[in-house]
């Protein structure tokens, strides 16, 4: 095989290897759109809660959107792994931020559109290279030094403490411990853990963050967003079965009395 062949065939691989990373990204925030539709109407619908009550049937219903959220949680977390095995948001950085390796897509990605002009590279790269620095800039946010970072930070704390693991509370001291004192004003505070609206933050990145490497490096148009739309409506369908007869359309309703 001549060097350019073996060149090609190495950046090609290459190409690949980072397309199966992102496809398999997708997959993971695929089910994180549809544990978060599904979980929205049962942590935000007063209906719905009204409705639930304290029947025998809170139970299970607190039961379901506390796994619909941790499944949420563990769904944005994985693509943000370090694990070598797993997918990586900071190897995709990397890639992206190679500038051969970005040339190298460039090139990739006008090969498959079938354009023989000259000026069609230079078209690609004018089309990707504002989509790579997007998703620079929002992998950044939430990497070591980011605006964000902290954020991610308890995320995984949470993951590895509650969800993937289970973290055994702090051994009781040794009698040789208790007899050391602490040193003045150091306490066991409780974790500080990600507030709701820093984590709809994080999923609306996510989302944002998949639709350009989708865009830049399988070359589709696929907005996670809208599929979001779709799951929604999907959801109150489920909804509004579990209100029951107090739904209008159920074949159960009755109108409420007059002057009710």
């Amino acid at each position: 095989m001549a060097d350019t062949d073996r060149t090609a065939f190495i950046a090609t691989q290459e190409i690949e290897a980072l397309q199966k990373m992102v496809d398999a990204a997708r997959q993971e925030i695929e089910l994180a759109v549809m544990f978060h539709a599904t979980w929205r109407p049962a942590a935000y619908d007063t209906g719905l809660h009204a409705r639930i009550g304290t029947s025998y049937a809170a139970h299970s219903f607190q039961i379901i959107r506390l796994s619909l959220r941790r499944e949420l949680l563990l769904a944005l977390t994985r693509v943000w792994d370090t694990n070598k095995q797993a997918v990586r948001m900071s190897l995709i950085a990397d890639r992206l931020r190679d500038k051969e390796f970005f040339e190298t897509l460039v090139q990739y990605r006008t090969g498959r559109t079938g354009l023989r002009s000259k000026f069609a590279p230079d078209a690609m790269r004018d089309a990707l290279a504002p989509r790579r620095e997007q998703v620079l800039e929002l992998i950044g946010k939430y990497s070591a030094g980011g605006p964000a970072f902290a954020v991610l930070d308890k995320l995984k704390m949470l993951r590895h403490q509650h969800l993937a693991h289970r973290q055994l509370p702090k051994a009781p001291a040794t009698p040789e411990e208790s007899a050391t004192p602490e040193p003045q004003g150091k306490e066991d505070k409780p974790p500080v853990w990600a507030t709701d609206d820093e984590i709809e933050t994080f999923f609306q990145d996510n989302l944002e963050i998949m639709r350009l490497l989708l865009s830049m490096v399988q070359g589709l148009a696929f907005d996670l967003s809208e599929a979001t739309d779709v799951y929604e409506h999907h959801a109150k369908y489920f909804w509004a079965a579990v209100r029951g007869e107090c739904t209008e359309g159920h074949p159960d309703y009755r109108s409420p009395p007059v002057g009710s």
